[in-house]
């Protein structure tokens, strides 16, 4: 079989194509271009997956910072709806692996003098995963650690919870509604700066200073995947009892960030993908100078029966085999040279100041199929432009000159 397909001859467009491609080599100046052509398809392409492995890794990085710190699914419950009727009915529903009620709102703590805005998170039984260092713990007071830190705060410590809503005193006047709580323990605040400190109290705590209309319930399925697939279920179960319960799922908690990441990466590699756009444009000039140095032999091809469509072919192919050599080697190099930065740490920055101690490089698998679609795509439209020159060759033009 093998010698078979050794022996069966090649397509005439494939063997003028490389005919051609090895020709070039005496011809420095074509050389020279198919070089240069190459060269920097090669290098576009290596700069397109390093800058976008960069992003994806600082992506990644960002998202997996910020989502241990966000719910995977979280239910706002309508006023009035029966919260402990809609948390068992959104237990029941396929891929959830825990529903449990939770209380939400704005509020400060108070310390000596020292008064701190936050988001009161009122929670039942254990501490909740996206507290991230004092998850699965007993329930009690949790402040982040970074908080914690400044203000020299240590476990027992007594601490104001206050809330905005107000309570009506004896005499008439309102005041805010206030609870001292014991420090219970601290949860990891992590390096990115959050918009809110939040901290952590049993949800009894937290209803009695903000009441009980701002029920929510946090809803566990297992992964990110998990969580969007489980929407519909939820949506479906809570129409019965809870209409008008809004399903948010991580990816709607952080839509503006997660919007910005998008659109960072896209602008990222329109801008990059320029590099490619020119050496696309060396390879015409290949291609073209190639044509005229053959003009004489492409009229002996035509006046010896080659037809026009069959020489296009055949320069589109060397166009191909340019822009194929120099994509391989790009593609190669990029992927390398982003494991090897990556695994190696070779590009450190700041800890202090970045959440991060180096750039991290994440090489995705969709990413590199558009980087070598488009390219290739690119330099085929490219060749085939130049092609159409040389198939619109008068032979007898072509020998007389």
């Amino acid at each position: 079989m093998a010698s078979r397909l050794l022996l069966r001859p090649w397509p005439f467009s494939w063997l003028l194509a490389l005919r051609y491609l090895k020709s070039t080599r005496r011809d420095a100046f074509a050389s020279f271009l198919a070089a240069v052509a190459g060269l920097g398809i090669a290098l576009g392409v290596a700069a397109l997956i390093l800058s976008l492995a960069v992003i994806s890794g600082f992506q990644e990085a960002l998202r997996g910072e910020l989502l241990s710190r966000t719910p995977e699914i979280l239910i706002d419950l309508p006023q009035g709806a029966d919260a402990e009727a809609a948390r068992v009915a959104v237990a029941g529903v396929s891929g959830v692996r825990s529903a449990r009620l939770e209380v939400r709102g704005s509020g400060w703590i108070v310390d000596g003098g020292k008064v701190q805005p936050v988001e009161l998170v009122g929670f039942e039984g254990p501490v909740p995963a996206f507290f991230p260092g004092a998850a699965g713990k007993a329930p009690g007071l949790y402040l982040p650690e970074g908080l914690s830190t400044r203000w020299g705060l240590r476990p027992g410590e007594v601490i104001d919870v206050v809330s905005p809503k107000p309570t009506l005193a004896p005499f008439g006047g309102p005041v805010p509604r206030v609870r001292s709580l014991p420090l219970a323990g601290t949860y990891a605040s992590g390096k990115t700066q959050e918009e809110r400190e939040r901290i952590a109290l049993p949800r009894e705590i937290a209803e009695s200073l903000l009441g009980s209309s701002n029920r929510k319930i946090e809803v566990t399925a297992g992964g990110l995947d998990a969580a969007l697939a489980a929407v519909p279920g939820l949506v479906a179960a809570l129409a019965p009892v809870a209409p008008g319960g809004v399903v948010r799922t991580w990816a709607d908690l952080n839509r503006p960030l997660l919007f910005a990441l998008r659109l960072e990466k896209t602008l990222t590699f329109v801008a990059v993908f320029l590099i490619v756009l020119v050496a696309t444009l060396a390879l015409v000039a290949s291609l073209s100078l190639v044509i005229a140095s053959k003009r004489a032999e492409i009229g002996m091809l035509g006046a010896m029966g080659a037809t026009g469509k069959s020489l296009e072919r055949a320069f589109r192919t060397l166009g191909g085999l340019i822009a194929g050599i120099g994509l391989a080697v790009g593609a190669f190099g990029g992927v390398v040279a982003a494991w090897v930065l990556d695994r190696y740490h070779l590009v450190p920055v700041p800890g202090r100041v970045y959440f991060l101690e180096y750039v991290p490089f994440l090489v995705q698998g969709r990413d590199l199929a558009w980087v070598l679609l488009l390219t290739f795509g690119l330099a085929l439209v490219a060749s085939t432009w130049a092609a159409r020159r040389a198939a619109a060759l008068d032979p007898l033009e072509a020998i007389r000159r």
